[in-house]
């Protein structure tokens, strides 16, 4: 194998600009198919995009023998089935976040990859984008001294602009997102702690709805890493605009260090500096993340994001929603 065709599973808004253009542009790979359940909806996402062909029913995709990869970027749902069939089918995975609904469904797909030859990564981008490949640097160089705790703040308003508009709001029915909002961004900040932290020990939240929309729109939890930082965070959706947040800061014995998940700019605070860096994400967001998956599926690097790192966020994510 020296390139990567792909075909994409749901061609819908997350691929429009984040992901699906970048399966055209990276090196040594090529985007063949879509697939979306409206054919005329696939036709279009393809025609705009010069992609050569589409279809309403992912089989056509998985059944193509020139495809050799699939990047599933449906509702959450569907995430376990797609992803099932395409490793029964011998496709390489690029899974979009949330892994699936719950830690059960994340288990299943655990134990198929076990089973077989197929590589899997899940679209845990934003760990290759510059801003947070900073704050990992930061962190390595003990630039605030010791780790202590970190601190997560995401409140935001109904009309977030953070939060990826669609036709049809299912990012709030729990049945097809697992969770409302939180399950939509929390993926994001939690795969960032664990990268930047390790494993964690165990994780404690509350959740609940002060709307009466059904999803939770309002959780908190707590996280205790192996190696002795915590994390706590809150993540409420029913804000008023003017008091929006989005920031996290880890807190070191020298110093701390705070970013926006949703910006471009890293701040390092010591007692002696103060200092901003700032970055310039790249059009097509997800476009990094996707260079390194095309690289680890032709076995060029190891795996960007595992499945069982995923989980890890699946597992805490389920942690601060069960109460």
């Amino acid at each position: 194998m020296n390139k990567i065709v792909w075909g994409i599973i749901g061609c819908g808004d997350v691929a429009e600009v984040k992901s699906g253009p970048a399966f055209s542009l990276v090196k040594n790979s090529e985007l063949k198919s879509v697939m979306r359940r409206n054919l005329a909806k696939a036709e279009d996402f393809a025609k705009r995009h010069h992609v050569k062909h589409w279809f309403n029913d992912a089989s056509d995709i998985l059944n193509d023998p020139d495809i050799n990869a699939v990047y599933i970027a449906t509702p959450p749902a569907s995430h376990l089935q797609y992803a099932l069939e395409a490793i029964k089918a011998g496709k390489h995975v690029y899974l979009e976040k949330p892994m699936t609904l719950n830690t059960a469904e994340a288990d299943q797909i655990v134990r198929a990859l076990k089973a077989s030859k197929t590589k899997l990564t899940v679209a845990h981008y934003r760990r290759h984008l510059p801003a947070f490949l900073k704050v990992k640097a930061l962190l390595d160089q003990k630039a605030i001294g010791e780790v202590l705790f970190a601190d997560i703040q995401i409140l935001q308003s109904r009309q977030s602009q953070i939060i990826t508009k669609t036709e049809e709001p299912w990012r709030l029915d729990p049945e097809i997102s697992g969770g409302g909002l939180f399950h939509d961004l929390a993926p994001h900040q939690l795969d960032l702690m664990c990268q930047y932290f390790g494993m964690h020990t165990s994780a404690i939240g509350f959740s609940g709805n002060r709307s009466g929309d059904g999803a939770d729109n309002i959780v908190n939890g707590i996280i205790n890493f192996n190696n002795g930082i915590q994390c706590r965070g809150i993540w409420s959706f029913n804000n008023s605009e003017s008091d929006q947040k989005d920031t996290c800061t880890i807190y070191g014995s020298e110093g701390k260090i705070i970013f926006s998940f949703f910006g471009e700019h890293v701040t390092c605070s010591t007692k002696e500096t103060s200092e901003t860096f700032s970055f310039k994400n790249p059009k097509h967001v997800q476009e990094p993340m996707i260079a390194a998956v095309v690289d680890y599926f032709l076995g060029q690097r190891e795996n960007p994001c595992a499945a069982e790192e995923a989980l890890q966020v699946t597992k805490i994510m389920d942690a601060f929603t069960s109460h």
